[in-house]
């Protein structure tokens, strides 16, 4: 009976072990289509960034000669557009650093004061007394506390910004009298060029070359790591690795420490607890207390892991991110699976077999599964607290409603706390794999594991699909969709720790009984043929998928060179046929249904055949209505309550859908859908968030208001859009986007402060134009100071686009 149960369960993770692999050999292929799409989209490829490599190790004659650089890389198809090499700047970085910083300090200071001006006239004109101006904020040159004498703080900080702005206008002007580094951006006149050159063997001497970037974003750039030479990187790597190998062994004495020390069992073993009774609070204490301190463990590694990845010499923050995911990923199977399991049943392993080893296989198949209660627990923990945590956002939710009361004083720390979240997909995906590991290792053990496993992925599917529409701005993301294979190389890593798992069980079950016999030596060779045949399959993904994921494939470029009507096509994930543009829709509401029916089959083409998804589609045609692809309309009740609050009369513009996280790369919350009103200005307080009384008319105003650039107002931060330069942009503006960003710095101040509303502190902002011998530009529109005598600001302004009107103006 019992070997009869133990088929059960190997036929049961067989079956499990063959649709796992289905499903990512369905999802690769899915991803290999939208990954060639999403390259050769115009979206993506009419930015230059596509199109550029960072190139780090250059050899010494290529540093000194651009001319010789680009002509080695003229050999590649469309040739060489421009050769970028980089500068040491550290002494321009530094002044920059200060300018900055005394710009923050200036705007602290003046922000304080025209508050306190607002509130002194608001008592004058309360009590009936004549107005007396506040003292003007004190200052010390000095950074060491109580050091030199009191100075006015806005005469100290204007003249400072003045002095650094002038030495910034004399350094950037000659960018040859700074050193050249080791690193250069190149950029080429065709994305494919960019892609051959990534996988080239560029020179014959070791290390030389070695390291090629693509997609560049010079926002994604670690300037600072641009001029180590190989060996460098490699011994900070080696050290970062030591470090690494360290952490690992720390964190395991802790974790397994916490986990064994909280049980019952550990914890009677202390004198001073010796005579605890059996409560059953003290079995929840051990049950819970163990996965809450594993949690806060995990929280605080990400951060020392960046770090270590960032000293090494990595180049991209992009890639700082895809190197943590396994980093971190190892790090949690390690210390929470295996050390969580064995530091609970070895003890008791060792405890039994100290006097007879014999008994180790014997124990192994009863002891080990007792270890799913913590797993258990901690499925659980993430499942409900982890997913109630993601969508409260209590560390957002501080930032923005309880600092701004306590230090967000200045317009731009209120801008900065109104900035949307981004989701940390280096630590996200590490911990969501752990989860299909306990899972998937269990899942022949004890099943009910399975059930909580499956809560917790529907739970964070809801949590995530509400979060990516409505909350997080992935604009800074620039991988392409590069996390996707790592993530399936971890699931891979969970299903090989399962295979393992279940044979030593299948090994120690023949051995644990009365004589070896045929019926357990075919269930260690079952469970070794599955082994083997995941080994081949992953074999077969490595070989078949992974070269076409990182790079653009020739025949791709070469069909959309030919038609490049192919590129605006959604691909079609379920047909295996020839690119053509022959099926591409004109019309727009065909367009929209057809890109909803590609992207239903990209969506759910690896898990359910076409057939059944065309029979959904069919059954259920609401999910193609164009109407609500194209323009969802608000919610009747919040609709009803804005007419019940006069926002919405008989010639009121339609109200815009709900905006969410995608919307804007199509429709701008400031494209007039209607005539434009000729009374909006800039700085006009109507316009504002804080100003609205609902979501609904927050839209209808700014559907009436003129373009973003002709008010300074920065494009929705919503918008998904890329700032990048597109691919038509002069070569002096490549040449200066390419640069060090301490070489971007103008010589030129934006102070973004609030006016009072009775103009008292006027001089003082006078004052500071003078003392900064016009180096500084007070900018005033956008942010108000409100009855209450709090400031307000305008999270979409943009001060540095206003002060540039100012002064075309002038």
């Amino acid at each position: 009976a019992d070997s009869n149960n133990l088929w059960v369960h190997i036929v049961f993770f067989m079956v499990f072990v063959a649709w796992v692999m289905h499903t990512i050999f369905g999802e690769l292929k899915v991803y290999t289509r939208l990954r060639i799409w999403w390259l050769t989209n115009p979206t993506h490829a009419s930015k230059v960034g596509a199109s550029t490599v960072l190139v780090s190790t250059l050899p010494t004659p290529l540093i000194e000669n651009e001319g010789k650089l680009s002509s080695m890389f003229d050999m590649f198809p469309g040739g060489v557009r421009q050769v970028i090499v980089n500068r040491n700047c550290s002494k321009l970085e530094k002044i920059v650093s200060e300018r900055n910083d005394f710009v923050g300090k200036l705007e602290k200071a003046l922000t304080t004061y025209a508050v306190k001006c607002e509130k002194a006239h608001a008592k004058s004109v309360k009590k009936g007394v004549a107005y007396v101006a506040p003292k003007q904020p004190m200052t010390r040159a000095s950074s060491i506390p109580f050091k030199g004498p009191k100075l006015d703080a806005f005469e100290f900080y204007s003249t400072q910004i003045a002095s650094r702005n002038q030495s910034i206008c004399e350094m950037s002007g000659d960018k040859e009298q700074y050193k050249r580094q080791s690193s250069a951006f190149v950029l080429f006149r065709k994305q494919l060029a960019a892609h051959m050159a990534a996988q080239t063997v560029l020179d014959y001497k070791p290390f030389s070359m070695s390291s090629v970037s693509l997609d560049i974003n010079p926002d994604d750039i670690i300037w600072s790591n641009l001029n180590m030479n190989p060996y460098d990187r490699r011994i900070r790597g080696y050290i970062s690795l030591a470090a690494t190998i360290g952490l690992v062994i720390v964190w395991t004495i802790l974790t397994a420490a916490l986990v064994s020390l909280v049980s019952i069992e550990n914890l009677k073993k202390i004198p001073a607890l010796s005579n605890m009774s059996d409560s059953k609070w003290f079995g929840l204490f051990s049950g819970i207390v163990p996965a809450v301190l594993l949690a806060v463990l995990m929280a605080l590694l990400p951060m020392i892991l960046r770090l270590l990845l960032r000293l090494e010499g990595t180049t991209r923050v992009s890639e700082v991110n895809l190197r943590l995911l396994h980093r971190f990923y190892f790090f949690q199977v390690w210390n929470i699976y295996l050390v969580t399991i064995f530091s609970t049943a070895l003890l008791t392993i060792l405890t039994e077999t100290a006097s007879n080893p014999a008994k180790i296989l014997e124990l192994i198949p009863t002891e080990v599964p007792k270890s799913a209660t913590p797993i258990l627990v901690y499925v659980l923990l993430l499942a409900f607290t982890g997913a109630a945590k993601e969508i409260l956002q209590i560390s957002r939710l501080v930032l923005r409603y309880v600092l701004p009361l306590l230090f967000a004083k200045t317009p731009r720390a209120i801008v900065n706390a109104e900035k949307p979240a981004e989701f940390d997909w280096g630590v996200s995906i590490p911990v969501h794999s752990l989860i299909f590991l306990m899972g998937f290792s269990y899942s022949f053990i004890s099943p009910l594991v399975n059930c909580f496993v499956a809560a917790y992925f529907g739970l964070f599917y809801l949590v995530y699909r509400y979060q990516f529409l409505y909350v997080y701005n992935d604009a800074n993301w620039v991988t392409g969709g590069l996390s996707f294979p790592k993530a399936i190389q971890q699931i891979m890593v969970g299903v090989y720790i399962s295979e393992v798992y279940i044979l030593l069980m299948m090994v120690a079950k023949l051995v644990a009984a009365d004589g070896v016999n045929a019926n357990g030596i075919l269930r260690v060779i079952f469970t070794g043929l599955t082994l083997l045949l995941t080994i081949f399959a992953h074999s077969y993904i490595n070989d078949a998928y992974l070269p076409i994921i990182n790079y653009l494939p020739v025949r791709g470029a070469a069909d959309i060179e030919a038609d490049p009507k192919i590129a605006l096509m959604f691909p079609n994930v379920m047909d295996d046929g020839e690119l053509n543009s022959d099926s591409l829709e004109v019309n727009p509401v065909l367009a929209s249904e057809q890109k909803a029916r590609l992207g239903f089959y990209a969506a759910y083409g690896s898990l359910v055949p076409k057939k059944f998804l065309d029979y959904v589609l069919l059954k259920v045609p609401s999910l193609l209505d164009p109407k609500k692809l194209l323009s969802p309309k608000p919610d009747a009740v919040q609709e009803k309550a804005d007419e019940e609050k006069g926002i919405m009369s008989d010639d009121s513009p339609p109200a815009l859908p709900m905006p969410t996280a995608h919307h804007y790369d199509s429709l701008s919350i400031d494209s007039a859908l209607q005539p434009v009103s000729t009374n909006i200005v800039a700085g006009d307080n109507s316009l504002s968030i804080h100003s609205c009384t609902s979501a609904t008319e927050l839209r209808q105003r700014r559907s009436m208001a003129p373009s973003a650039a002709s008010l300074g107002k920065r494009r929705s931060r919503f918008d998904m859009a890329s700032d990048r330069l597109e691919v038509d942009a002069n070569d002096n503006a490549l040449a200066e986007a390419f640069s060090n960003p301490a070489l971007r710095a103008k010589p030129v101040s934006v102070v973004w402060v609030p006016r009072d509303n009775n103009s008292l502190c006027d001089e003082v902002y006078r004052n500071v134009n003078t003392w900064g011998a016009g180096t500084i530009r007070i900018v005033s529109e956008g942010v108000w100071i409100d009855g209450k005598c709090n400031v307000k600001a305008d999270v979409d302004f943009d001060p540095e686009a206003a002060a540039a009107v100012q002064a075309q103006k002038q």
